[in-house]
């Protein structure tokens, strides 16, 4: 018997039109045998698979096809072939291809409901992430051998001294808008002279540390969390813990330290930059003499504005730390989601870091030191 499909049409009692299939019916042989049985134009009664050796899907697809169109009966079918007609049957049943809509409240509710659940979620992911990250503290207290001093080193070279670049040129360019701007102002008022008190308290207080936590966020934060995403996807994170190293101690702690205590350093070096930045627009365009700047930079900041700023700044290291490695923890699946998970870092830091900066204005203000 032939390996290739076939079919003969006859006419048996009652005048009933017999298609009779014959051969291997599947995808080798389906495309011939396909467009012949297209090119038919009688009706179908009976399709008989009784001298049809082996069938597959597409096989089967194809005597569905027939028994849909001519609404025929199949007989002497395989219960292979019953089986692939029944799973090919199934498959071609209609679809719903649009989601149902659902009226606008009950679409809000819905996505306030999602929206609440994932923000409960994200909050006790990061509560048991700050307690897992307290406690590899503590054991390392503990034993401090266990604690990688070179990784440490190596994130304050990552974190502080190669940002050292960018963050002054950043630095310097806000002390210039800064001065120019308020000059502009207070010229209206004939006081540009306390332009000088605006760079000073501006760039201590606030902008000096929150312009550098935004640039650690986007830079450091964002590394952190593909770092350790990466390595969440290539499984080095579940081989460190096989051999017994805890990821926590060895990836975590060493970057969230770094970030801390660079953090204050990074954030003072950036205000004296934009106060340079500000001095030299002084010089330039008020004629305003450097030396001046400087001795009245000391006569009217108070001492507080640097502690404001020297307070803030391990705090806002913390929350870039913390959003790039939880973030980077929680990558799974593919690549893509250590972009989605680089991206939700820095926003969730920067987001974080400017609450966090209302908070402390108020709270300085109360306290005394406004």
């Amino acid at each position: 018997m032939s390996d290739m499909a076939d079919f003969t049409v006859q006419h048996e009692e009652g005048d009933q039109a017999v298609l009779h299939l014959s051969g291997v019916l599947d995808i080798t042989t389906a495309g011939m045998i396909n467009q012949q049985l297209n090119a038919l134009d009688q009706q179908i009664d009976v399709i008989d698979l009784n001298e049809v050796d082996e069938v597959d899907t597409v096989g089967a697809w194809i005597v569905h096809r027939l028994r849909r169109d001519h609404m025929a009966e199949v007989r002497h079918a395989s219960p292979e072939a019953m089986r692939l007609m029944g799973a090919v049957a199934s498959a071609d049943e209609p679809g719903q291809v649009k989601a149902p809509v659902l009226i606008a409240p009950l679409r809000i509710l819905a996505e306030m409901g999602e929206a609440t659940s994932h923000a409960f979620a994200s909050m006790f992911g990061t509560i048991g992430f700050i307690g897992s990250l307290l406690a590899s503290f503590f054991d390392v207290v503990r034993e401090p051998s266990r604690f990688r001093w070179r990784a440490l080193v190596r994130h304050f070279e990552l974190v502080g001294v190669t940002a050292l670049g960018i963050v002054g040129l950043m630095s310097f360019l806000i002390g210039i808008v800064i001065a120019q701007q308020g000059a502009v102002q207070l010229r209206q008022f004939g006081a540009e002279i306390f332009t000088i008190n605006l760079v000073g308290r501006l760039t201590l207080r606030e902008l000096g540390v929150l312009m550098t936590a935004i640039m650690v966020a986007g830079r450091s934060g964002s590394a952190f969390a593909a770092q350790i995403g990466t390595m969440k996807l290539t499984e080095e994170v579940d081989a460190m813990r096989t051999i017994g190293v805890e990821p926590m101690q060895a990836l975590v702690l060493p970057r969230v330290l770094a970030a801390v205590l660079m953090m204050p350093l990074l954030g003072f070096y950036s205000s004296l930059v934009a106060m340079f930045g500000g001095a030299i627009l002084c010089a330039l365009t008020l004629d305003i003499p450097i030396s001046t700047f400087v001795t009245t930079i000391q006569q009217v900041v108070p001492m507080h504005d640097l502690w404001v700023g020297l307070v803030k700044a391990p705090v806002f290291g913390a929350i870039v730390a913390l959003s790039g490695c939880y973030q980077g923890m929680l990558v799974k699946g593919n690549a893509e989601d250590v972009g989605l998970r680089t991206t939700a870092a820095v926003v969730q830091a920067i987001f974080m870091i400017i609450v966090l900066d209302a908070f402390f204005a108020v709270f300085f203000t109360w306290v005394g030191w406004g």
